[in-house]
């Protein structure tokens, strides 16, 4: 079998970043599938690489988190024209696995199986176009009326779709009633990522000795609201609290912040430049709990976060700001808790116990590595995940 994934922004742990396709690539290359990446890259020529067994063709496509609505829209088309045109090399794949965001993948896998006649099966990450419309980036009604029709068409082509979360299968089966749409969640990496001591070298390294660390680790964008983050070390520093904040990524909004916690003259934060998996490896070491921020934002409650699970396979506990069915595990399973998204005092008020009682500090950490062993780990979800593509080796012949 040969299967074909689109996934316009493919990482792997050397280049850090969601980890989610390259995952998916090394669970089929494992069981035999002949597995062929189709993704871009900032360089000026196309370039093929061989990657643990995964060939991974780079196509000449710019994009950066930095660039505004237009400059990325034309980075979408661009890489849908030719990922199309380079596809035609390979008319022998049986499955094309393309991957959203954006939505325009699903636009590529459409014409790549009218054109060379390669089933797709569609991967929702993230509700487009819901999203940039409830966040206000698209405001043509002209555009938003094209979106939902492209939605639409990707939804009904696709042989079956993928989602990553519960919220967002229950909306996709909405909007595309009677479509198979399988539960896939985002993995925990719980070979890689485990509960440790703090290393010595490593609290030396960042400067945090005797100080209680809430770690965010990822995307610094719009979405994710981190000035909340901010006013959290904020409301910390002057409670007097033992707590240092450790901010990891990049994006859109890194400047802003900075300068925002110069404003603040936060004496409790430091910004970290992006890592790859090795360097998120050592920021977690030393990290007690990890903090996931959005805008109050309903559309970004349905989402599946990478660092979700990145923390929970760490063993750290998780600290939320927004509902939905995350806010709905944490606390039901007992490893995360809730801040609310308008009172960063409530962040001081609800940390305190945990300062206090390690051994409830402990407890809440287990739960979380319990939860990614159970439900999320990386080998379990891959054999799930190889049990849909195999389940779809037949589509072209129907």
């Amino acid at each position: 079998m040969k299967v074909l994934i689109l996934h316009q922004h493919f990482k792997t742990p050397q280049n850090g970043g969601a980890l989610r396709s390259y995952y998916l690539a090394k669970a089929l290359v494992e069981r035999g599938v002949k597995t062929l990446v189709i993704t871009a890259h900032n360089a000026k020529e196309y370039r093929t690489e061989f990657i643990e067994g995964i060939e991974v063709i780079y196509l000449p496509v710019p994009y950066d988190n930095r660039f505004g609505f237009y400059k990325r829209i034309y980075a979408f088309i661009q890489f849908v024209l030719k990922a199309v045109k380079y596809a035609a090399r390979h008319k022998d794949a049986d499955l094309c696995y393309a991957i959203s965001v954006p939505l325009t993948t699903g636009a590529a896998a459409v014409w790549i199986q009218h054109r060379y006649k390669i089933p797709f099966i569609f991967e929702v990450g993230d509700l487009w176009p819901d999203a940039p419309i409830q966040m206000g980036f698209i405001r043509n009604r002209l555009l938003q009326r094209g979106l939902y029709q492209l939605e639409s068409v990707v939804y009904n082509t696709a042989k079956s779709i993928v989602a990553l979360s519960p919220a967002i299968r229950d909306v996709i089966h909405k909007k595309a009633p009677g479509k198979t749409v399988h539960l896939l969640p985002n993995m925990a990496d719980t070979d890689f990522f485990k509960p440790e001591e703090k290393r010595l070298a490593l609290v030396e390294k960042f400067n945090v000795k005797g100080k209680f660390i809430v770690a965010y680790i990822g995307a610094i964008g719009v979405a994710n609201g981190l000035d909340y983050f901010l006013e959290c070390a904020g409301a910390s520093q002057q409670a007097g609290l033992p707590i240092h904040f450790l901010m990891c990524g990049e994006g859109a909004m890194l400047d802003k912040l900075k300068q925002s916690a110069k404003d603040l003259s936060l004496q409790n934060f430091t910004f970290l430049p992006f890592q790859n998996r090795e360097g998120v490896g050592e920021i977690l070491n030393v990290t007690d709990a990890t903090f996931i921020c959005y805008q109050p934002v309903s559309i970004l409650e349905t989402g599946s976060p990478n660092k979700y699970f990145d923390g929970l396979a760490a063993g750290k506990l998780t600290l939320i700001n927004f509902g939905g069915w995350i806010r709905d595990e944490v606390e039901q399973e007992r490893c995360g808790i809730y801040i609310d998204p308008k009172h960063p005092e409530d962040f001081v008020e609800k940390i305190k116990p945990f300062l206090d009682d390690r051994a409830l500090l402990k407890k809440y950490q287990q739960a979380g590595r319990l939860l990614a062993e159970k439900k999320y780990s990386r080998r379990m979800l891959g054999e799930e995940f190889c049990g849909i593509i195999g389940g779809s080796k037949k589509l072209r012949q129907q």
